[in-house]
């Protein structure tokens, strides 16, 4: 069994982490460090757990694990791992954006660095609109079809923004609401442009990003165009192809919904040919393929796990 120790163990993606990992056949939770929640019950806080989990939260480290799965906010990963020695037999993987851009991480998109995050014990996990909106523009990048700016437009559940009350994250705010913000300058444009770069090094174009706040708790629907001269059976052969290998990754010829891969750790892609532009859509859940899914997806193929173990979850259509 692999010993796994989580720090930072409060939030949303902490939960779906908690969760995931309870139900996976080869993990054992050794550890849940908060320090605001310190004493209490973990199905107090993450209260889905009530009867699934009896783990109480710590705000002692321990090295004795495997895994170590960092959950805290932006900026305080890289202060935790350069002010402790964690062993070098100790993976880390980092849910923050603190390592996304750093050499000293392997970039942990499995559909991407696959073998490289098989060879490395340092993951630093996507962002969760760049896992979708990269989802959507790999293939094309493969082949260096990026050849024009990109438009991409995207919105997400709330749960993206975190727990920590907000002016935009309250209910009375949010609800029958919408919003975009942080309009062609979002923090995930960096790693989704390296990413573009590792497989089409000439690619130089804007990407036109519009984030958009949704009025609904997760998910992310993202939607991208770009001029293409392939057909529309060709582009679906294209992401067909590439994505033979992906086993969470599905391409749809059917337009799809949200609650498609609500609770799942899926992404789903549809292509549409409009002239002369190729619209891709590409659906994720955010705290998990988003997130924490992907996590786990990246722990088992550093430990030489199936990829998939432990991450059989249903989504919920009704």
């Amino acid at each position: 069994m692999l010993k796994a120790g989580i720090i930072g163990g409060g939030g949303y993606t902490a939960g779906e982490l908690i969760r995931v990992l309870l139900y996976h056949p080869e993990v054992e939770i050794n550890f849940v460090l908060s320090q605001s929640q310190r004493g209490k019950l973990v199905s107090d806080v993450h209260d889905d757990l009530v009867g699934e989990c009896y783990l109480h939260f710590t705000d002692e480290v321990s090295f004795d694990v495997d895994v170590l799965f960092l959950c805290m906010g932006h900026g305080r990963s890289r202060t935790f791992v350069e002010s402790h020695a964690i062993p070098e037999n100790v993976a880390i993987i980092d849910l923050s954006n603190d390592y996304r851009l750093d050499e000293s991480f392997v970039y942990g998109l499995p559909e991407l660095h696959k073998a490289a995050i098989k060879q490395s014990k340092r993951i630093a996990n996507c962002g969760c609109f760049a896992t979708a909106i990269q989802m959507a523009l790999l293939p094309l990048a493969s082949q260096h079809l990026l050849q024009d700016e990109v438009h991409v437009h995207a919105i997400t559940g709330s749960t993206g923004a975190g727990q920590s009350p907000a002016p935009t994250t309250h209910f009375s705010w949010r609800n029958n609401n919408l919003s975009i913000y942080k309009a062609f300058n979002h923090q995930h444009l960096g790693e989704i442009k390296q990413s573009l770069r590792h497989l089409q090094p000439s690619f130089d174009k804007a990407i036109n990003f519009l984030p958009v706040r949704g009025d609904f708790a997760r998910g992310i629907y993202a939607s991208a165009y770009i001029d293409c001269d392939l057909t529309e059976e060709e582009a679906c052969q294209l992401y067909e192809d590439y994505y033979a290998e992906a086993p969470f990754t599905h391409l749809s010829r059917k337009n799809p919904n949200l609650k498609q891969v609500v609770n799942t750790n899926k992404c789903i892609l549809h292509l549409e040919k409009h002239g002369n532009k190729l619209l891709i859509i590409s659906i994720i859940d955010n705290l998990l393929k988003g997130a924490s899914g992907q996590a786990v997806q990246n722990m088992n193929l550093v430990f030489g796990k199936a990829e998939t173990m432990g991450l059989q979850l249903k989504s919920v259509v009704y």
